[in-house]
């Protein structure tokens, strides 16, 4: 099973329905929309001047914005569709972020330097088999005292049913998840059969992992909403903010993670 190629081919087929969806709002995006969250910009704190590594930037949204804050931004992605039209829309925008086609695990082959932050959210560890060598990846990447900024959807969201009816999948990393999908997170209605290969990761496998390549855990935290109406099931309780009606405020859909690379020792 070559799941990358798999994955390739979905991402590419995802770039025009996403481009078209209310989802993205390419539209007022362009016109100086941040499409940054609360979240990862509490996280994120002065950007000017720092140079920033983005892992899987779909097709550069966030990229962009980061450039927008006086950022020097680095975005990779294994579509190479996503890739053409991030190009695209930095143009479009006037920045000079820059994309690269790469898979996570082969970027330290094709791109050289070090950056002070890495940063990576929402739906992108579950197309890595891998946690152990995707910390691996960050940690070269990263200079001394270096940060990685993380958001991520929490791992027990995906142990349900696309209905969140009942516990489907297992919460930790057991096997690959094959399957196939009728339309897109951003539009359900797309006209898009896509088959796709993901990964559970739990916390305790996060967290070990990064521990393990000298990365140092500043911030861990929780929340019980998401900044996305991307699940099947959703319902907006404040401006901006949704949840899974079932799940209401007890259950964990988003976490994020402050990972700082350790100074060697003298």
């Amino acid at each position: 099973m070559n799941y990358l190629e798999i994955n390739r081919k979905s991402w590419n087929a995802k770039v025009e329905p996403h481009l078209k969806s209310d989802f993205y709002f390419v539209d007022e995006f362009l016109k100086g929309r941040s499409s940054l969250n609360s979240i990862e910009l509490d996280l994120l704190g002065d950007l000017r001047g720092k140079k920033i590594l983005h892992l899987q930037c779909h097709f550069g949204q966030d990229s962009i914005s980061l450039s927008r804050l006086g950022a020097k931004v680095t975005g990779i992605d294994l579509s190479d569709k996503a890739i053409e039209t991030a190009r695209n829309l930095a143009t479009q925008c006037g920045t000079d972020t820059e994309f690269i086609v790469s898979d996570v695990y082969e970027l330290p082959n094709v791109l050289e330097g070090e950056f002070d932050i890495v940063y990576t959210s929402y739906g992108t560890i579950g197309w890595l088999p891998d946690l152990d060598q995707w910390a691996a990846v960050i940690a070269h990447f990263l200079k001394p005292g270096g940060k990685l900024v993380f958001v991520e959807f929490h791992p027990v969201v995906w142990m349900y049913d696309d209905d969140f009816t009942h516990i489907k999948y297992s919460y930790f990393n057991e096997k690959p998840i094959i399957e196939t999908y009728e339309g897109t997170y951003a539009d359900p209605s797309a006209p898009l059969v896509q088959d796709y290969v993901m990964w559970n990761h739990a916390t305790s496998e996060v967290l070990t992992s990064l521990i393990a390549h000298s990365l140092e855990i500043k911030s861990f935290l929780e929340y019980n909403w998401s900044p996305y109406a991307c699940f099947r099931r959703n319902e907006e309780f404040e401006k901006g903010k949704y949840r899974i009606p079932q799940f209401g405020s007890k259950v964990p859909h988003v976490f994020s993670l402050v990972a700082e690379k350790k100074f060697s020792e003298p």
